[in-house]
């Protein structure tokens, strides 16, 4: 009986290493790859979700004005785009629809703002409509390096709304946003206003 030499067991001995060491490369490779595409699918995700918020805040719309913490009143029942140049929200309004599963002694509208806080896109809401505080920030998106605003009236974009006297909703909501890592994304919303 013939054994093997011992060069043909060196030989078969580096051909197993080679291919093992390829065998881990393509598997370093794909779980490189597996995170690189659940982080992009987590952002898109959490893109999806702002959007889905968003939507349905300024689909219903109310043209209820409201009073602040300190009981005066909110000069327009819509804001947005900071029109008075205070550094306020992008976004201040009353929407419809507030969920109520518990049965709480509370109205079916909520005040809502929406702002840019860090790089952050926050959403925060006050337990009552009047007099009550905002309450804790919920943060929509991450890595924001930019918010512009577009309000439409009569066919007619303006990068503010105040309020108009034959209306205090705009027909529809622009936000062209820059992200840091997926660049420009621009939404548009249409609310429950008038003047299409």
């Amino acid at each position: 009986m013939k054994g093997f030499t011992l060069v043909e067991m060196l030989v078969a001995v580096l051909i197993f290493a080679l291919i093992s060491a390829a065998g881990v490369a393509v598997m370093g490779s794909t779980l490189a790859n597996q995170s690189a595409v659940r982080l992009t699918v987590d952002r898109h995700a959490e893109l999806q979700r702002a959007r889905a918020i968003l939507k349905s805040d300024l689909s219903q719309a109310a043209a209820r004005r409201t009073r602040g913490e300190d009981g005066r009143p909110a000069l327009t029942a819509f804001a947005g785009g900071d029109p008075w140049g205070g550094g306020g929200p992008l976004l201040a309004f009353v929407r419809r629809g507030w969920d109520n599963p518990d049965a709480d002694p509370r109205a079916s509208l909520q005040y809502v703002e929406y702002a840019l806080v860090e790089g952050r896109l926050e959403r925060r809401s006050r337990p009552a409509l009047d007099g009550a505080r905002l309450g804790p920030p919920r943060v929509l998106l991450r890595d924001v390096r930019d918010v512009r605003t577009g309000f439409l009236f009569n066919g007619a974009w303006t990068p503010t709304w105040k309020g108009n006297p034959q209306t205090d909703i705009p027909a529809a909501v622009r936000l062209d946003m820059t992200l840091a890592d997926l660049g420009r994304v621009d939404q548009l919303f249409l609310t429950s206003g008038e003047g299409r």
